[in-house]
């Protein structure tokens, strides 16, 4: 009885064993990304349904568009899941993505101190409100990071025919940081900023912070998924990097991103294959 009992013992303590590596070495992927998509909280809507479908753990690195292509050349990513088309085409034409799919958009908005310092609440013209911040030195909290987004917001000061660097250090501040913490930045010294819209929905430090400009087209903020090339990096999980991407813009991803909502509102409208 002894002896059955030890033989027992030794078969669980080796499946143990066993199972250890086996959990250790579940399967996962590297997605470079931007702050919008975490800051927001999608990621933790979306991602645990892939990973309960398909058993492959999904590890995000939030970081600006930028960054997060940066990590895509470097080949430290297996998939890329930003928002400036611009850049990400010339990823994928320069052979760093094999191709480039649309998932989703929001749009971009100016956000200000109640108090309106360049009077631009309710207008629709982000040029014109950009002209106006500019005349009035008021201050403005930029990323400053080469994200998406402040991509997005230098585009439209070039558009506007203004050179914030001009008034940085003294109406112009950039944070070189996420949009989080920019915000963060704009509420504590009652500034204007630009940011995407998922992150204002999920900001709750908001202060005297409201949207002051919204609806201009040129607002308009898409978001494209690309797999790292594994022609330039054989390291790259080909397989399941391409598998997210098809899930994410298959039916069953663009609905759940299009269930995420922080109350009534919708943060992300699924586009793909439009």
């Amino acid at each position: 009885m002894a002896i059955m009992m030890r033989r027992a013992l030794l078969v669980l303590a080796l499946s143990g064993l066993l199972q250890a590596p086996m959990a250790a070495a579940q399967q996962f992927i590297t997605v470079a990304s931007t702050t919008s998509t975490e800051q927001s909280g999608l990621f933790k809507h979306l991602l645990p349904v892939f990973e309960k479908k398909t058993g492959t753990q999904v590890r995000v690195v939030a970081l600006g568009t930028g960054q997060a292509l940066d990590m895509g050349r470097r080949g430290d990513a297996d998939v890329v899941f930003v928002h400036d088309k611009v850049a990400e085409q010339k990823f994928v034409a320069d052979g760093f993505g094999v191709q480039r799919f649309e998932v989703m958009y929001n749009d971009f908005v100016l956000v200000g101190p109640k108090a309106d310092p360049a009077k631009i609440a309710g207008g629709k013209n982000i040029t014109d409100a950009y002209r106006k911040i500019a005349a009035a030195a008021a201050p403005f909290a930029s990323r400053g990071d080469k994200s998406g987004t402040h991509a997005a917001e230098l585009r439209l000061w070039k558009s506007a025919g203004i050179d914030p660097q001009t008034g940085k250090g003294s109406w112009y501040r950039e944070t070189g940081s996420g949009m989080g913490p920019t915000l963060n930045t704009a509420s504590a010294m009652n500034a204007y900023s630009f940011t995407d819209r998922g992150t204002w929905l999920s900001f709750r430090n908001r202060g005297d912070l409201v949207i002051v400009v919204e609806g201009d087209e040129q607002l308009f903020n898409q978001y494209g998924v690309m797999l790292v090339n594994p022609a330039k990096h054989p390291h790259v999980k080909k397989d399941l990097g391409q598998a997210f991407v098809d899930w994410v813009i298959s039916a069953e991803g663009q609905k759940v991103i299009a269930d995420y909502k922080i109350g009534a509102d919708q943060l992300f409208f699924p586009n793909a294959g439009r």
